[in-house]
């Protein structure tokens, strides 16, 4: 089934709901009868539909509710139904909601004029064209204007005919599923239900989700869509999700449901913005943000400008985190009055300085991502995560790739997702570099110095060990590089060296990874040298990171006997007074006693059998 939804607008008494009553015969309400029915799907909205089609209206009475509602709701707007009285024509509350639909960015308006039977035609005729004069200042593409009387059943029957001729939800697929929460509640033996609009991706019965603000998971246990199980919901569907293990209490209006490693949560997102007329913006001023179906208090700071500015770019600072992407469309009020409307260019808050901010700002305003990308590059200098891109610029992997390779000086690691600028390649190589000229006995991997600069993708540190080859600064054998300067094989050297700092370590032998990074060898290697020389005995493995010299193991086996001997047996206490060891050691070593006929333990104690 095909789904559009449909906001109202218009003055108070002009005639919404009765509009809306007379095509469907409802009018939503949100009594507790109405919540205690089940998982209702349509609290305050309701819905018409004709064969595979459905059409939603989101409609609530009373001015201001209604502009908080319709602000709430309209990020799920389809198209907007203005409703205009045929009396009193446009009139300031009109011109209110008129603005705000534009600010919202929402261009495809349906104009109907209401109370037809209480003017003549030529009244009705001149309203029309006061009404079309006035939205000629806004850039709105007008569907089709209707003239209707609710006691006129053909006026009403042609508006019908009229709504259900026009197209399928416009809205593009995104990325992944979102979903604002506009209500919540839990009827009696079916836990927590959830209603709001499917945006982004459909959403699936037993798919799990995640609820961004209290970075929980759930899964999806039921969907109705307009009072009706169904498998999945699509874009632009009405929809109430009954939620797995989530308390009632944990959710609240507002809340972002989406797929769990898609969004971050931050205290600041930066926008641009345009005030309505006569209205400024003031910095450093507290607004009531409106986004999604969300409310909260932020704080407004301009930039370039310490005063107010009519439009620009500013940065709004809130006291939670904020679960946004790129794109999306936000309202800035000062209690009852609409200041302005805004963009989030910047839903991801980076360390970067004024200027460069702005130049990124000037970029993602343009949807200019190729600069933008340079930009943030300058900032993130160890990389930048291309599964970032669905929430800095709403772009799928592939299209973030794609802009990425139209740039020059960079470096694409596709499989990891990274882009690096390709300088940074420099920092890779003198740190290489710096690590074969202080130790000309290093041997290390790919991953061993992965390991070490954890920040770089084994791609691009591939990139530059091939580049020191070419420059014959490092020879590649099998895995490992070695310095160009020395022709012989020295792992024989390797493994005298690992002995002898074994040998050196005594009874406090440091773990196996702690040597190979001190000698800048790779862990495989080193693995492979401390299993030859166990092989050979002359190095023993008491546990699975601790390894010993022969002849101190010996050493100290033969003093603990002679603990036995003297205090007539050896446990942690006594021990511990001769030998001032960490538990690790001093444990070890007590079981390691174990392995010898001649002693036996009873409870804590090794005594001689």
């Amino acid at each position: 089934m095909s789904n559009i939804i449909i906001g109202t607008a218009g003055h108070i008494d002009h005639g919404k709901t009765a509009l809306i009553r007379a095509l469907n015969g409802l009018e939503g309400d949100s009594t507790n009868e109405e919540k205690e029915r089940g998982i209702t799907i349509d609290l305050s909205f309701s819905n018409m539909s004709k064969g595979q089609q459905n059409i939603a209206f989101i409609d609530v009475p009373g001015h201001e509710k209604l502009v908080k509602n319709m602000i709430a709701g309209a990020f799920g707007f389809d198209y907007v139904m203005l409703v205009i009285s045929a009396i009193e024509g446009i009139k300031p509350q009109t011109v209110e909601h008129i603005e705000i639909i534009n600010l919202l960015g929402l261009k495809e308006i349906i104009v109907v004029i209401t109370k037809k039977d209480l003017v003549n035609k030529e009244e009705l005729e001149l309203k029309k064209e006061e009404i079309l004069e006035f939205l000629k200042e806004f850039d709105f593409e007008i569907k089709f204007i209707s003239c209707v009387s609710i006691y006129d059943e053909t006026s009403i029957e042609k508006l019908k005919i009229q709504l259900f001729s026009i197209k399928n939800s416009t809205k593009q697929e995104e990325n992944f599923f979102r979903f604002y929460v506009d209500r919540v509640f839990s009827p009696k033996g079916i836990g927590t239900v959830v209603t709001g609009t499917v945006l982004g991706k459909k959403c699936l019965i037993d798919e799990k989700v995640f609820i961004c603000q209290n970075q929980k998971e759930s899964k999806i246990k039921n969907i109705q869509v307009h009072n009706q199980n169904v498998l999945e919901a699509n874009i632009s569907s009405r929809a109430a999700l009954n939620l797995q293990n989530v308390n009632i209490t944990n959710l609240k209006k507002g809340d972002l449901i989406t797929k769990k490693g898609h969004i971050r949560g931050f205290d600041g997102i930066d926008i641009s913005f345009k005030c309505l007329k006569n209205k400024k913006l003031n910095h450093n001023q507290t607004y009531n943000l409106f986004i999604g179906a969300k409310k909260i208090d932020v704080k407004v700071l301009l930039f370039d400008c310490i005063t107010n500015l009519e439009t620009g770019f500013a940065t709004l600072k809130a006291n939670e985190q904020l679960f946004t992407i790129f794109g999306e469309k936000i309202i800035l009020r000062s209690g009852n009055e609409t200041i302005c409307g805004g963009t989030i260019l910047n839903p991801i808050i980076d360390p970067m300085k004024k200027n460069q901010k702005k130049r990124l700002l000037e970029a993602l305003d343009k949807k200019d991502f190729t600069s933008a990308y340079k930009e943030l590059l300058e900032a993130h200098k160890k990389g930048l995560g291309i599964i970032s891109s669905t929430q800095r610029f709403a772009l799928s992997h592939e299209e973030a790739i794609n802009f990425a390779k139209n740039m020059s000086d960079v470096f694409i690691d596709e499989k990891e997702l990274v882009i690096y600028p390709l300088d940074t390649k420099n920092e890779i190589k003198d740190y290489i570099k710096e690590i074969y000229t202080k130790n000309s006995y290093a041997l290390l991997s790919n991953s061993s110095i992965n390991l070490r600069l954890k920040w770089a993708s084994q791609a691009f540190i591939q990139l530059c060990l091939d580049e020191l080859v070419n420059e014959n600064f490092l020879i590649h054998e099998t895995s490992l590089y070695k310095n160009a300067n020395i022709k012989e094989d020295f792992t024989k050297d390797l493994e005298n060296i690992v002995l002898q700092r074994l040998k050196d370590e005594d009874i406090e032998p440091t773990a196996p990874y702690n040597i190979y990074d001190d000698l800048d060898i790779d862990r495989k290697l080193g693995d492979d040298i401390l299993k030859s020389l166990t092989s050979k005995k002359q190095v023993i493995r008491l546990q699975h990171n601790l390894f010993i010299h022969f002849e101190s193991l010996n050493k100290i086996v033969k003093t603990m006997k002679e603990i036995i001997k003297k205090d007539g047996y050896i446990e942690l206490s006594n021990f511990k007074q001769r030998f001032d060891l960490s538990r690790k050691y001093l444990i070890t070593y007590l079981d390691y006693l174990d392995n010898y006929s001649d002693i036996k333990k009873v409870d804590t104690k090794r005594i001689f059998s």
